[in-house]
């Protein structure tokens, strides 16, 4: 992939208690404070609860421990807990170097070297919680909660995209190959979500100049799927005569094809729109409203992890692909750990605020007729 991206208070947060260190001093709450705010605390500083905090440190421990160590700025070693902490702090907070160092009593090199570390350790080990479903049965419960949403049978997933912005400088050569139509400099995220928020597949590093289209057509899951490679699974029949293969869905951005079912295109969309039919818009409907998990996950992650939230200042672009694969990574680890968690979701959806939505043209005679399938299905006829 492309590119990625007081005195007294220092004393208590590297004070060590036990194995917990920065950990157990990190939270200061007015009066005597509760477990429950303790917890609420623990949770808001770190963005995950205590349990998938300690399974995320068992996750990394080889990998960040095993070279050089670091320390506080007034020489204590940094403990794995230390470690773990601050580089989900300045994921989760998208503060800058300095004031996280400050905040844990470290140099802002320290931070930038710890957090690093971190991403290459959850690359390398937490990649198992972000992979396509590997079995039918995996697969055929996706299915299921697809169709409690709002109907659709064999769905097997919804995707959408999402800008990154960067802030470059004007000195930056490569400066103009970032910029989007909304002038901003950006790089895109393509997600591929199951009904539980969870991202099975993602594509980042392009230009945010580029297409929703264009980008699935760079991916390997197009490739993997115009080859019958994947959504080659159990197929399901609407009648004794219809039958019907896997597919995901995604908004007007996508093609139509025969393993990505897109909505109609009326007036309201394009001038060049037919007046949509009754039946036609129902489905829109349906399937709009199936297509939101996608828009969930990636407003939920730009909301916990605010590091790839707004504009970063000047990011190493090779770099950055990989903070935000982690990020993706981080966002499952919590849904994987920690049950109920998707009750807590954003109200708004607007993960990409001020970008117009696309509208793509293109239509595949077989996407047509699967299409056309649905929506007859649900008509009744």
């Amino acid at each position: 992939m492309g590119p990625v991206r007081g005195n007294k208070k220092k004393r208590k947060f590297e004070k060590k208690a036990d194995e917990n260190s920065f950990i157990s001093g990190s939270k200061t709450i007015a009066g005597s404070p509760s477990s429950s705010q303790i917890l609420d605390n623990f949770r808001s500083t770190f963005k995950v609860s205590r349990k998938t905090f300690d399974y995320i440190c068992s996750l990394v421990k080889e990998n960040m421990m095993a070279k050089t160590h670091f320390a506080f700025t007034n020489g204590k070693p940094m403990m794995l807990s230390d470690q773990v902490a601050l580089a989900l702090v300045r994921l989760g907070s998208g503060n800058s170097l300095a004031s996280i160092g400050e905040s844990f009593g470290a140099h802002h090199s320290t931070v930038s070297q710890v957090t690093w570390r971190f991403v290459e350790a959850i690359e390398e080990k937490g990649l198992c919680h972000l992979q396509w479903p590997s079995t039918e049965s995996e697969m055929t419960r996706i299915k299921h909660k697809f169709e409690i949403i709002r109907g659709l049978p064999n769905c097997c997933g919804a995707i959408d995209t999402t800008h990154i912005t960067m802030l470059l400088t004007s000195s930056d050569q490569e400066a103009d190959t970032w910029l989007d139509h909304k002038l901003n400099h950006s790089m895109i995220l393509q997600a591929i979500v199951d009904p539980d928020l969870r991202f099975r597949n993602i594509v980042t590093g392009c230009p945010g100049k580029m297409t929703d289209s264009s980008v699935l057509q760079s991916s390997s899951f197009f490739k993997q799927c115009q080859k019958g490679e994947k959504l080659n699974g159990k197929t399901t029949h609407l009648s004794e005569e219809t039958e019907l293969t896997e597919y995901i869905v995604g908004d007007f951005g996508f093609p139509l094809l025969p393993w990505l079912v897109t909505p109609y295109q009326g007036k309201e969309v394009s001038n060049q729109g037919k007046e949509l039919s009754k039946v036609e818009a129902n489905f829109n409907k349906r399937l709009l409203a199936t297509q939101t998990v996608a828009e969930r996950a990636l407003a939920k992650l730009k909301g916990v992890w605010k590091m790839i939230h707004g504009e970063m200042w000047r990011p190493d672009r090779q770099k950055l692909p990989r903070f935000i694969l982690v990020c993706c990574i981080l966002h499952n680890i919590v849904i994987d750990m920690e049950q109920d968690i998707n009750n807590d979701f954003p109200s708004s959806l607007a993960h990409d605020e001020g970008y117009r939505q696309e509208i793509c043209e293109s239509v595949d005679k077989a996407g047509s007729i699967l299409r056309d399938r649905l929506s007859m299905y649900f008509s009744g006829r």
